[in-house]
């Protein structure tokens, strides 16, 4: 009857911290929140100005006295006080005044340790939690669809412009071809994009066509250290699970999912089935969600020392 009454007056929160963007689920209602995993500060602070979408519009174009910074770097949390007040933003902005503090199911990367899970869960805890529960995402995303591969960096193409070009070009332009003309297998089309960037020699703004065939030169990188992480992964697979993988194939999600021809390059480079999420962005908040319904199993295998 408590917890009944309690349901009344809070949410059950599941958050996907992304290094891209943030995913919130609440119980009953789905995905309410997507936003970017960006906080703007006050330069030399920690005064933060905005949280998600308003402050990824700040990215590139914010004045001297104005950072614009992502918490979350390659999945792992690189600065814990600007996460916990995006945390604190997420979790004011699903809410709704109620008067009990959420029970929130945070998914973290696998493989962090026992050091920084607590810190994790600690940031959780200011942020406005009642009870935090960490979960892996990659047992998060399984329980809402398939197994993840993680998001190439755009940083990697920002270094291509420069190192190729003499260009200069901001984090969103990055995004953007990576998105538009960005793959990890040959098309059967290649495509083209008109870039603008900062002419590094004359200091002067310019404009120049770059090729797919070029920004999938520039992420082998990136995807080399993705298939090396499956092929680590699968070589780890107990006897069982490796013969489900031959007969069922993985399941991809998360952003880097995306990228045109990732699921045929890992297919062929692993000889297994690859099959793509219906929505690969939503699976760990899916699961996050799906975790909220069945608490009382999460709680024997989430990575949370109270359990």
């Amino acid at each position: 009857m408590f917890a009944q009454l309690k349901s009344l007056f809070s949410n059950d929160i599941g958050i996907d911290l992304g290094t891209a963007n943030s995913l919130v689920y609440v119980k009953d209602r789905g995905i309410v929140l997507r936003e970017p995993s960006v906080v703007a500060i006050q330069a030399g602070t920690t005064n933060v100005l905005a949280v998600g979408e308003e402050a990824k519009r700040m990215l590139g174009r914010t004045p001297g006295n104005i950072v614009a910074i992502r918490p979350m770097k390659d999945g792992v949390i690189a600065d814990f006080e600007i996460t916990e007040a995006m945390l604190r933003h997420f979790i004011q902005k699903v809410q709704h005044r109620k008067l009990i503090a959420p029970r929130v199911v945070v998914a973290i990367p696998s493989g962090i340790t026992e050091v920084e899970k607590r810190a994790v869960k600690d940031s959780a805890m200011h942020a406005g939690a009642r009870d935090v529960i960490l979960i892996d995402q990659p047992m998060a995303s399984a329980i809402g669809v398939g197994l993840p591969v993680h998001e190439p960096a755009g940083d990697t193409i920002v270094a291509h412009m420069k190192r190729a070009y003499n260009m200069m070009i901001g984090e969103r332009t990055a995004e953007e071809i990576k998105i538009r003309i960005g793959s990890a297998f040959p098309l059967e089309q290649e495509l083209t994009m008109d870039v603008k960037g900062r002419d590094l020699s004359s200091g002067l703004p310019k404009t120049l066509t770059i090729r797919s065939e070029e920004i999938r030169e520039a992420l082998q990188e990136p995807l080399t250290s993705i298939l090396e992480s499956i092929r680590i992964t699968l070589e780890r697979c107990p006897p069982e699970l490796a013969a489900d993988l031959v007969d069922r194939g993985l399941v991809m999600a998360g952003g880097g999912s995306l990228i045109r021809g990732i699921d045929r390059l890992v297919a062929e480079e692993t000889g297994l089935p690859v099959h793509l999420a219906d929505d690969p962005m939503s699976a760990v908040a899916e699961g996050t969600g799906r975790v909220l319904e069945q608490l009382e199993f999460v709680k024997r295998i989430a990575n949370n020392p109270k359990y």
